[in-house]
């Protein structure tokens, strides 16, 4: 009951046509759509449940998700609703649905959201225009550590993109999410098609694409996809030829006799067995398959192997690895398992000073579009003879333009003005010097980005991983620096004047809206260990390779 003196709400009558007809007495700020639905069961009697009442208001139906008041939902005094039943089951079958598009529907979101994120990414991440709290950076390597130069920066924004596509997609294979991951391998393969196909023509990132997309279908069942998965296949298995040689003399080549790629090898065969088997030719099939068990038995591990190398201090899964990519020759495989240690050692000493040329080139502050200078360029205008600080600010301001620049150098009045701006700039830091210099320093502080080893490949070897993680998913972090040995006084007074210019031009050309959820998932997925793709579990390809070879074996010898 209302207390005393508290008013009441007002009530509306509304009208409902249909299976129930009747007038309501409803307050319509309050009441939900679920209230009214349930009203109406309770009317129409007979043990109606309320989620089998359908309300049809203005040609759209009411839904209880989201929670929103009948005036919310559109109500109106004297509104006329359409009420209609459904069966328990046709119920669960509508709600199904729904819950179903509403899934879908934010698949659809989260798909736009992870190219979104990959595309900014890559393009900050090209043109060195990325961010102060990013701890992170992303560079192509090949499998020897080597920086890959590119011709086109196009080129690098696309390939860039379609690695970190590619290898979200790997994770999510690794967890069962193969459905989902189809749609991202999808995504990276137009990334790739973006790219210069001299470019990717001799590595194996896109057959190893083709055979992650064939090997979704497979895992779904998708008997649909049957044709294209054998033209998939066929491609995947032409571009191997290309980037490994024929019959991976190449690959074992650069690999020292190493058959790191067996185990792709063995998911390739059976994928082309089960699509051979399937379009009724029964010869190629089981040629294909009984290939693909030969190379799968090679892969089975003696346990005494994988002991042998964990008494020596290795890990279990890093001897396995080693062990099936040597033929379980043990002075090779600690021989791998050294040089694979000697690379992380190297990487992790290489990210140090990349760390400290970072610290260096955020000291300098963004060009007006966002972008930080160019080291390269301002290393040729010191060369030259020009102090550091006002070669710096000179490419800043022209937007790393180098020919603008030293024309500004060259200039005796331009480079008098340039000194003198800089020098006001100093001097009011240096008034301030307890709000200025410490906000100086801080934003110097935040942009210590540790590097991924994004690794890909230009000619040689054949393969491009993409990957590398920021230090706090590294094999151990990288110290703490200390400023002062990483950047000089004239770099710190430059920051300082940097952050002010920074402030100035913030309107004309604001840093873009950013996903930093989606890209830091995206980038904490970046491993950069060269043979990790080439390390995959076959325990599920053996079973099906003995499950069709069985059906093989009752199977007519014509193809």
């Amino acid at each position: 009951m209302a207390s005393e003196g508290a008013p009441t709400p007002a009530a509306e009558r509304i009208r409902v046509v249909g299976k129930w007809a009747g007038a309501l007495e409803v307050d319509l700020g309050s009441w939900t759509v679920s209230m009214l639905r349930a009203e109406v069961a309770r009317r129409v009697g007979d043990g109606v449940e309320p989620e089998c009442v359908g309300l049809i208001f203005g040609g759209r139906v009411l839904k209880d998700d989201p929670p929103a008041s009948l005036r919310e939902a559109g109500l109106k005094a004297n509104a006329k609703v359409l009420s209609s039943l459904t069966s328990p089951d046709r119920a669960k079958e509508i709600d199904a649905q729904a819950a179903k598009a509403k899934a879908e529907e934010e698949h659809a979101a989260k798909l736009v959201r992870l190219w979104e994120a990959a595309k900014a990414l890559s393009q900050r991440h090209t043109d060195g225009s990325y961010l102060a709290e990013e701890d992170y950076n992303l560079d192509l390597e090949d499998q020897s550590g080597q920086k890959v130069m590119f011709g086109s920066v196009d080129d690098k924004k696309a390939l860039t993109m379609a690695l970190m596509l590619h290898q979200k997609a790997k994770t999510q294979m690794k967890k069962g999410m193969y459905k989902e991951a189809l749609d991202v391998l999808i995504m990276a393969e137009e990334a790739f098609s973006l790219c210069d196909p001299k470019l990717i023509e001799k590595v194996d990132n896109v057959p190893m694409l083709q055979l992650d997309i064939v090997w979704c279908y497979f895992v779904l069942r998708d008997v649909s996809c049957l044709e294209v998965a054998g033209a998939r296949l066929e491609k995947a298995r032409l571009g191997f030829e290309r980037s490994h040689g024929k019959d991976s003399t190449r690959f074992r080549i650069l690999q020292a006799g190493r058959q790191a790629d067996l185990a792709i090898y063995v998911r390739l065969e059976l994928l082309e067995g089960v699509v051979a088997y399937h379009n009724g030719h029964v010869e190629k099939a089981r040629e294909s398959l009984t290939s693909a068990h030969a190379k799968y038995l090679q892969l089975q591990v003696p346990d005494e192997a994988i002991s042998m190398l964990m008494d020596m201090g290795y890990e279990a899964r890093s001897a396995k690895r080693a062990l099936k990519m040597t033929g379980y020759d043990i002075q090779s495989s600690v021989e791998l398992l050294c040089e694979e240690r000697e690379k992380k050692l190297r990487r992790r000493e290489e990210d140090r000073v990349r760390q400290r040329e970072i610290l260096k080139q955020m000291a300098y502050g963004k060009t007006p579009m966002n972008k930080a200078v160019d080291m390269q360029k301002l290393k040729g205008l010191t060369a030259i003879g020009f102090e550091k600080y006002l070669a710096a600010e000179a490419l800043r301001i022209n937007e790393n333009d180098a020919d603008k620049a030293l024309d500004l150098l060259t200039n005796p009045e331009q480079n008098c003005i340039l000194q003198s701006k800089i020098q006001a700039r100093r001097s009011r830091a240096s008034c301030g010097f307890g709000a200025g210099s410490s906000r100086s320093r801080a934003a110097v502080a935040r942009a210590a980005p540790a590097i991924n080893n994004s690794q890909t490949l230009d000619n040689a070897p054949p393969h491009a991983a993409d990957g590398g993680a920021p230090p706090h998913a590294a094999d151990g972090d990288a110290p703490p620096m200390n400023n002062e040995e990483i950047a000089n006084q004239d770099e710190i007074m430059i920051g300082e004047v940097a952050v002010d210019d920074e402030d100035e031009d913030a309107n004309s050309h604001p840093v873009p809206a950013r996903d930093a959820s989606m890209e830091s998932e995206l980038a904490n997925e970046l491993k950069g260990d060269a043979l990790d793709d080439y390390d995959i579990d076959v325990s599920n390809e053996g079973q099906a390779i003995a499950e069709y070879l069985s059906l093989l074996e009752a199977a007519p010898s014509s193809s």
